[in-house]
């Protein structure tokens, strides 16, 4: 029987940093500061994880973080202190969000769609567009799969570890879903070698 992504992160949380740890200070860090470039005012963050976002919030926002797993969030509630600003952590899935239309300036995500399954991403999306207000910015950050031979070859041996820990996949067709979803595609760009984009979107 396979894991669900709630069991996976609730069994996984005590050990994500760890595991993280040489992709967060190899390439995550450099990253992060572009999901956050120019916004301010009430973002949610979905998919908050264990709060490794936070010392790039912008110091003029306040932040939502959502996740569907508690011991994730538990993990992000520890690191709280690390943001410069107000910051809220709820346990809400990204396909159903309890908040009204329109209650946010912007929204953002870390390696969330790649998580999901093709058949929630149209949802997911939908539903960030639905709480972001009219011309608000939707930035993701998503793995891909490269089109270089080694760099491929390498992510189809990761796949299956992957897949198993973070339930992640390389070709989710995040992009392919942001028009399919009502958003308008405004950025698509590699931030990592042919393997990261940064995805960006306007409600």
């Amino acid at each position: 029987m396979s894991l669900s992504n709630f069991d996976r992160y609730q069994r996984i949380a005590w050990a994500y940093d760890l595991l993280d740890l040489p992709f967060e200070y190899g390439r995550y860090r450099k990253i992060r500061p572009l999901l956050f470039r120019g916004l301010s005012g009430r973002i949610l963050e979905a998919g908050v994880g264990t709060g490794r976002n936070f010392p790039f919030y912008p110091p003029t926002s306040e932040v939502v973080g959502i996740d569907l797993s508690p011991a994730m969030l538990a993990r992000a509630e520890c690191r709280r202190h690390t943001a410069a600003t107000k910051v809220e952590l709820r346990q809400m899935d990204v396909t159903q969000l309890n908040f009204p239309d329109r209650s946010f300036d912007a929204a953002v995500a870390t390696f969330l769609f790649c998580t999901l399954p093709d058949e929630l991403q149209i949802a997911g999306m939908r539903e960030l567009g639905r709480v972001v207000k009219p011309g608000g910015i939707i930035r993701c950050l998503e793995y891909t799969r490269p089109s270089g031979g080694f760099r491929r070859a390498m992510t189809r041996l990761w796949e299956p570890w992957v897949y198993w820990a973070y339930g992640a996949g390389f070709d989710r067709q995040t992009e392919r879903h942001v028009p399919e979803a009502g958003l308008q595609l405004r950025e698509s760009r590699f931030v990592a070698d042919e393997l990261i984009k940064l995805l960006g979107a306007v409600a």
